[in-house]
């Protein structure tokens, strides 16, 4: 079972940039402005070392005792998840890309948290490693995870502002 969920992740985030892609080139036809390239790379690095990480330290290990806890978890945030993207539509991105004067987006989980989708990646970093018991990538990977939103979330406000668009 956890090979499934491993073999899961790995489709939806291949569909995730290629929707992610499909929505940079609508929002970029109708001039919006990409900030944070210099962090991005970062954020792609982290994102597929977690992988690895998760492939190398869980591959021997039988999938923790407390998997039918946590697999709920893993479903509850993979439903956060789905209507965080779905609640932004067209606007929803990997990167930060924002377009000028555009409404805030006010529906879903945005009209609770400010940013829902890095809540859902945060404890996903947390839920999976420790579903496949992969403890150090759990530490390293949220840590590294933390950090690198700290940043991005920073770059993020001041792009809203300077472009008078509070959505994403």
């Amino acid at each position: 079972m956890k090979w499934k969920v491993f073999l899961f992740l790995l489709v939806q985030r291949f569909v995730e940039l290629y929707w992610a892609k499909r929505n940079e080139r609508w929002m970029k036809e109708r001039e919006a402005k990409e900030f944070g390239q210099n962090h991005y790379k970062h954020i792609v690095c982290m994102h597929s070392l977690f992988f690895v990480s998760l492939l190398l330290e869980g591959r021997k290990k039988h999938a923790s005792a407390l998997w039918p806890f946590l697999f709920n978890i893993f479903i509850i945030l993979q439903l956060f998840r789905f209507w965080t993207i779905a609640s932004l539509g067209r606007y929803w991105n990997t990167k930060i890309i924002v377009l000028p004067n555009a409404e805030r987006i006010q529906k879903g989980p945005y009209r609770w948290f400010r940013h829902p989708n890095y809540l859902v990646v945060t404890l996903e970093f947390i839920i999976i490693p420790l579903m496949f018991q992969a403890y150090w990538t759990a530490v390293i990977f949220t840590v590294w995870n933390v950090y690198l939103l700290s940043i991005r979330i920073r770059v993020e406000e001041q792009a809203l502002r300077l472009l008078k668009s509070p959505h994403k």
